[in-house]
């Protein structure tokens, strides 16, 4: 199920990227990228509801990032490292679906993954802000 779950994220950085850099149409994107895979229809959902989620609250998700990262304007933020932040942000604050630790720890490793050398660093340190500020999870 971990590795599932965590391909799925994948599926939805992947998508978010795409849609952020390009500007491509989500349903366009997801319907191709969810096409190429073999997903169980509940990691379909999960795609999907991840990419929504995000993309319907990404002004507030930003607005967390500029509080959290106040040195690092969110246009330049690498692209991967900024839709790594707002997936993971989405799970820690507004989904509430999975343990904080999860969703940091799954955004960890698509840094790792995705992003440069620092990346997976920069990810830690700013979520670790945002569950100190608003969880108790």
């Amino acid at each position: 199920m971990v590795g599932s779950r965590r391909w799925a994220r994948a599926l939805a950085l992947q998508a978010l990227y795409e849609i952020d850099s390009v500007g491509h149409d989500s349903e366009g994107v997801l319907s191709q990228l969810l096409s190429q895979r073999r997903l169980s229809e509940e990691n379909n959902a999960f795609v999907r509801e991840l990419v929504s989620g995000v993309l319907q609250d990404k002004e507030r998700i930003d607005q967390y990032i500029r509080n959290f990262a106040p040195a690092w304007p969110v246009e330049q933020i690498p692209i991967i490292d900024r839709n790594v932040l707002r997936l993971a942000i989405y799970e820690i604050l507004l989904d509430n679906k999975v343990p904080v630790k999860v969703a940091i720890n799954e955004a960890v490793e698509l840094a790792k993954t995705f992003g440069g050398n620092s990346s997976s660093k920069f990810i830690n340190g700013v979520l670790s802000s945002v569950a100190l500020a608003f969880t108790d999870r």
